[in-house]
């Protein structure tokens, strides 16, 4: 007989939002011959969250809970979905995302110890996280990456890089995306041929602070808004340098798919990227909103071919290890 598997946790993404974990884990589940429902796609944040807790009542039989659970406001989804649970004695599994978790654990150490610590185990997708956990007392742990299907991504070798960037993720102050512009009006000074895309969901007023510094400063920056997966895949095969510029991360999945594609990747230092990346070996860290920093690295890419032919390699082979077929034994595992 099957196991069943109750998945909560934000399907938003043909609400213009990039795609979730929930939406790519629970047909990779699926795959697996596991049944798998999953909630919500309300975008009512009341709504969604009563959704979610009339769907454990529903499905209280089922043999596993797994909540997506983040950092901010959303964290008080992860922790009401678990006290029903606890109720019905569902076990629960939680899926670690918030780069901000640690700061959760410290801000509210009896709230987080009555849900993690209840947990049947706690999902980290990063060292980062799996450390800041056990610092924290939690040994009910399990590392398992956030995965890709590597068939998916085809690779390019870079070795003599164009000054094209390309910046992936949703428009959201945390993600700081006006570093990139701000980037590419510095850069613009050596290599006046450079030019930078930007493709996501927008998600808050970034959105127009960026296009008003762009229109402001005459720069050549291309807004697409989100992209469906394959589009910006394809889109992303004419760019030789990715930016991620967030101030607040854990694993960012766009990173991975960069590398994957074989693009250099020039990233802050924040959150989990530190435990993810080797600088200078599969990409270059910066610390976070240092326009000075991130353009320095920039031009040592542009600048050092040997290097940049380094980057493209060794970030290809990093993120092959976070391919599916590498990491469905261990979600095996954990469900049977």
């Amino acid at each position: 007989m099957k196991k069943q598997i109750l998945y909560l946790g934000n399907k938003l993404a043909f609400k213009n939002r990039n795609i979730t974990t929930i939406e790519q884990l629970s047909e990779h589940l699926k795959m697996l011959s596991f049944e798998v429902k999953t909630y919500s796609n309300k975008k009512n944040k009341i709504r969604r969250l009563l959704s979610m807790l009339w769907a454990i009542v529903k499905h209280k039989n089922f043999d596993y809970l797994l909540i997506d659970t983040y950092s901010t406001s959303a964290f008080w989804f992860a922790w009401l979905s678990a006290k029903v649970a606890q109720f019905f004695k569902l076990k629960y599994i939680l899926i670690l995302h918030g780069g901000n978790l640690p700061e959760r654990l410290n801000k509210n150490p009896k709230l987080c110890q009555s849900l993690f610590s209840n947990a049947y185990i706690n999902i980290a997708p990063s060292n980062y996280l799996f450390e800041e956990f056990n610092k924290a007392g939690f040994n009910n742990l399990k590392l398992i990456p956030n995965s890709i299907e590597i068939k998916n991504y085809s690779f390019k070798k870079r070795s003599l890089l164009k000054p094209k960037l390309l910046w992936v993720r949703a428009f959201s102050d945390i993600y700081n995306p006006l570093l990139a512009i701000k980037v590419l009006k510095e850069l613009l000074k050596e290599y006046p041929e450079a030019e930078l895309s930007m493709v996501g969901p927008f998600k808050d007023e970034s959105i127009q602070h960026c296009k008003d510094f762009a229109k402001k400063h005459q720069l050549p920056v291309t807004f697409t808004g989100k992209l469906p997966k394959e589009d910006w895949l394809a889109y992303a095969k004419d760019f030789d340098i990715f930016l991620n510029t967030t101030n607040v991360d854990n694993t960012p999945v766009s990173v991975i798919e960069a590398m994957a594609l074989g693009i250099p990747v020039v990233t802050t230092n924040v959150g989990g990227l530190p435990y993810l990346l080797s600088h200078q070996k599969n990409a270059f860290l910066v610390n976070p909103d240092d326009v000075n920093a991130m353009l320095e690295a920039i031009l040592n890419l542009l600048q050092n071919q040997e290097l940049a032919q380094n980057l493209s390699q060794n970030g290809r082979e990093l993120a092959e290890t976070f391919d599916w077929e590498v990491v469905k034994d261990q979600w095996q595992n954990i469900l049977n």
